[in-house]
């Protein structure tokens, strides 16, 4: 479980990184982030996620994975509170409770994986070499674990048996906070790419 005080400042970073946005960011950085989105798998949806972010981002690889991180841990934890409030709904059918129960499991345990893999993309602003790939290598095995928390709960409810307006409004969000934490993942994976072509690059005699 999180210490209560490393959790406040993570709540402090998302709420600056994603709420005080500043607006005002130049062409190059905006040109950036569409240029780094082509490399994920929803290049729009990754567009309009992180443009409005530019002015932060800038054009740091670190910067945009790292806030790219924390639009799908507000997404993922908006979602789990909205899926945890569907095991009341009103009949309720026992498989479909079943399916809500574990989808709640499910999005807990993605909070949890992207809340890591946000404090541990942060500890690579002094690392090098092998340690900085040691830091890559925990942030891509957790985020690519929370997006298989995601497509588990969506697996959850297959079958027609499953369909009604409880599948309907649970698989539409945790299918888009799938699609942000893919976009994620593909940005981590290009900073960590670009990081080590880069060592190579400085390394040659």
């Amino acid at each position: 479980m999180e210490k209560p005080g490393l959790y406040l400042l993570l709540i402090i970073t998302l709420h600056y990184m994603l709420v005080i946005a500043d607006p005002a960011a130049d062409p190059a950085a905006t040109n950036f982030i569409k240029s780094s989105c082509r490399a994920t798998r929803y290049p729009a949806l990754c567009v309009r996620c992180l443009s409005s972010y530019a002015a932060k981002i800038q054009q740091s690889e670190k910067q945009l994975a790292q806030t790219a991180l924390a639009v799908s841990l507000a997404r993922a934890r908006s979602t789990a509170a909205f899926v945890s409030k569907m095991t009341k709904v009103s009949g309720i059918k026992p498989r479909e409770y079943q399916a809500v129960k574990d989808c709640v499991d499910n999005m807990g345990d993605t909070v949890d994986q992207l809340t890591r893999s946000i404090r541990e993309l942060s500890r690579t602003g002094q690392a090098a070499g092998q340690n900085f790939m040691w830091h890559m290598s925990n942030v891509q095995t957790w985020v690519s674990a929370a997006l298989t928390d995601e497509n588990t709960c969506v697996d959850g409810f297959a079958g027609h048996v499953m369909d009604g307006n409880v599948k309907a409004a649970i698989r539409r969000r945790v299918v888009s906070v799938a699609q942000v934490t893919s976009n994620a993942l593909a940005l981590v994976n290009r900073f960590a790419a670009r990081h080590r072509s880069h060592q190579a690059a400085t390394s040659l005699p």
